[in-house]
């Protein structure tokens, strides 16, 4: 113990079980620890043995670590040496005077040295009262080796001379040929887990290495420095040249630039950034010079929040899991005792000690679940890493199970449907581009969503002198540009409600307000435009529905959820991007505050339904924490985020459809790979309890079992978006 922290290396050895793992959870949570999730290797990985106090750190984090390493020595030992003890076994020719005692001593390695990973997890299980795979995988080998090697003291004799053929009872390369199985099918499962948490990995290494802060030198001017990220602070300045990597999360500060996030988001296309807006740490900065203030470092940086994520993926249980836990936990001393039973039954009828050991030993082999405990790992750290690898971040095994159950999905309109943003449908005027140059510039002084909408048209506005806002009204100021077809200097622009522009002065005719009724009457969202207190035009905005939002909704139906539309928007706003993706009009819920969200996902709870949510905004975090399974956009808010259960690196309708589709693929794998393990155990143990399997061949079908389920799961490496 130091400084408070225990550090415990847990070094877990041979084929991997859930129901180990579950084991030693369950030990450690018995002393009070509190489990880390793995962390695979990466930048700014902590050393070994670094912790809060009372946590519990393991050394073999890494899939590529010493655990790898490890395997493939006792690996290949295993080969070489089990190749001559078969060849001289098994080929008379090979044989020579007291050829069994070279055996012997070959073989006596690899069911020692090279299985001792086996020998060592079952004699610690056993001093606990437990059995696990390894128990059955370590009595079978040393009950294969040991047989012949009795027999060979009992009877010296039986290679004193060679050419005699293979003695059955000297069944040596049985022991050996077993260990190479068993080993090369846990070597196959650790480059398993190498290439599923790959994903995971790269997402640590995308992160910039060095950043070039702004600092203050000795003579009061500004200086680079390059740093590296690690020293990073919150509130630095630093910059950021055309074809470098965003050290953190920011805000730009200065300059303007195309930003490529398809490393975290999975967007092709590049986002263009100015003044205030957000920029994301490890994405790439294509064109302008930009300079940064740090919002987040370290660990509370997007790219650390989607490793965490993905880690606590991996390392959950989901409620498939902890049956396959139960399925090993009684499986296995049943097999001990069909085991004992058929050598007892053996030697009962035939009297042959030899044949009853041997069909006890295909027993034991033939049974290792082996295969019903990779079955949910391999295929959780594939998905989970391939979910990564699209933008998708399933926080917990456990939302595997929801997505499977889910028949309804309630979707925020703005920011979930739509893009969030509103922008100019269209200038109701005579001179359109005229109206919408002077309301530009008069708007670009105000910070309301419709005023960016405006300002966002002319990048560069005239100048503005006697600027007035008022919330919830409008706006009002003298645009000083010259205008040549006007021949004057300046004009009094008054954008915003009826009420406004009356209050300014300005006499709203009745056509006017026949037309504005008109452009708001199918949900748009329109302003009344004066200049120099005559009314010049109307111009209309919306918030416009997201590119590829109809087929989405389309996919989502395909995958037997019903869609739903929620909205605190205006009914004509929300029945209209309804219809135009999809949505019964029956199905919208428009106008409802955040509370009013929640109570509409306890309504459809209540009516039998299972409900996903996907959203963006702090008020539809409650709505999102209420739902069966939620699903957030994480270009929306922090608590969104938070409340959700799956994040999507992407304001993209279609990764909805996607996650739920990876969601519902990963759990049909696990559900896949347990039956087919299962189902081999129970049909192939009265085969092996009937004589009618050799040890050996045993092993090798209990190996080709996991090679066939981490395979089966490697191909979650291959799902396609919008498959």
């Amino acid at each position: 113990m130091t400084n408070g922290t225990r550090v415990v290396d847990l070094a877990i050895e041979g084929m991997t079980c859930s129901s180990r793992v579950y084991r030693v959870e369950r030990r450690l949570k018995r002393y009070g620890a509190r489990l880390l999730p793995p962390v695979p290797a990466g930048p700014e990985r902590p050393g070994r043995g670094e912790g809060a106090a009372g946590e519990v750190t393991t050394s073999d984090q890494a899939p590529s670590d010493r655990p790898d390493a490890a395997a493939r020595l006792r690996m290949f030992t295993a080969l070489v040496l089990t190749v001559p003890v078969f060849l001289i076994s098994m080929v008379s020719a090979l044989q020579f005077p007291n050829w069994g005692w070279v055996v012997a001593a070959v073989s006596a390695p690899v069911v020692s040295w090279c299985a001792w990973p086996f020998h060592r997890s079952a004699a610690v299980n056993a001093r606990h009262g437990a059995s696990t795979t390894d128990t059955l995988v370590s009595l079978g080998i040393a009950v294969a080796w040991l047989l012949p090697a009795v027999q060979l003291v009992l009877q010296p004799d039986l290679t004193a001379r060679p050419g005699h053929g293979q003695h059955p009872a000297l069944s040596f390369e049985t022991a050996t040929v077993l260990t190479s199985f068993l080993l090369l099918g846990r070597f196959a499962e650790a480059k398993a887990r190498a290439r599923s948490g790959e994903a995971l990995r790269r997402l640590l290494d995308l992160g910039a290495r060095s950043a070039a802060v702004l600092r203050r030198g000795p003579d009061g001017h500004v200086v680079e420095v390059s740093v590296p990220v690690a020293e990073l602070r919150t509130g630095n300045a630093f910059v950021v040249r055309p074809g470098e990597k965003i050290a953190t999360d920011g805000v730009v500060v200065q300059g303007s630039s195309a930003v490529d996030t398809s490393l975290i988001t999975g967007e092709s296309m590049p986002v263009e950034v100015t003044d205030g807006d957000e920029v994301t740490g490890a994405t790439v900065n294509t064109s302008g010079r930009l300079i940064v203030r740090a919002t987040a470092v370290g660990a509370d940086t997007a790219l650390a929040r989607m490793g965490r994520l993905v880690s606590e993926a991996q390392s959950g249980k989901a409620p498939i899991a902890r049956l396959a836990d139960r399925i090993c936990g009684l499986f296995v001393p049943v097999v001990l005792v069909i085991a004992v039973v058929t050598a007892a039954l053996w030697l009962f009828t035939t009297g042959n000690l030899t044949g009853a050991l041997t069909a006890a030993v295909s027993v034991l082999v033939i049974a290792c679940p082996c295969a019903l405990g990779l079955a949910t790992p391999t295929a959780l750290l594939t998905g989970t890493g391939r979910g990564a690898q699209l933008g998708i971040l399933i926080k917990g095994a456990d939302v595997l199970e929801d997505t499977r159950r889910v028949d309804t999905i309630v979707l925020d309109k703005t920011g979930t449907v739509t893009t969030g943003r509103l922008t100019v449908e269209k200038v109701d005027a005579d001179d359109g581009d005229r109206v919408l140059r002077l309301a530009a510039a008069v708007e670009h002084a105000s910070e309301h969503p419709i005023a960016r909408a405006l300002a966002g048209t002319r990048p560069r506005p005239a100048p503005v002198e006697q600027f007035v806002s008022a919330p919830g009204g409008g706006v009002r100021g003298l645009v000083l540009e010259p205008f040549s077809e006007q021949g004057g200097a300046g004009h009094m622009v008054v954008v915003g409600r009826e009420d406004w522009l009356r209050r300014s002065g300005v006499d709203v005719d009745e056509d006017a307000r026949e037309r504005l009724a008109v452009a708001e009457g199918d949900g748009a969202t329109a302003v009344l435009v004066a200049v120099d207190g005559q009314v010049a035009g109307i111009i209309t905005l919306r918030d416009a529905v997201q590119p590829g939002a109809a087929e989405a909704v389309g996919r989502l139906r395909r995958l037997g959820l019903t869609p739903v539309l929620l909205t605190g928007d205006n009914e004509h706003a929300a029945r209209r991007v309804a219809e135009c993706v999809g949505i019964e009009p029956e199905r919208v819920h428009a106008g409802v505050s955040p509370a009013e969200k929640v109570a509409v996902i306890e309504r459809l709870q209540h009516e039998g339904a299972t409900v996903a949510m996907a959203g963006d905004g702090v008020n539809d975090a409650a709505a999102l924490a209420q739902a069966d399974l939620g699903l957030a956009m994480s270009t929306g808010t922090d608590v969104a985020v938070e409340a959700a259960d799956i994040t999507l690196m992407s304001h993209h309708l279609g990764k909805v459809a996607d996650a739920v589709h990876l969601s519902r693929r990963t759990l049909g794998t696990i559900r896949g790979n347990l039956f087919w393990a299962f189902a081999y155990n129970v049909l192939a143990i009265p085969v092996a309890a009937l004589g009618l399997l050799n040890p050996m061949i045993a092993g090798g079908a209990m190996a080709f079992s996991s090679v066939f389920v981490v395979l089966n799961s490697l191909r979650l490496r291959r799902f396609t978006p919008g498959g």
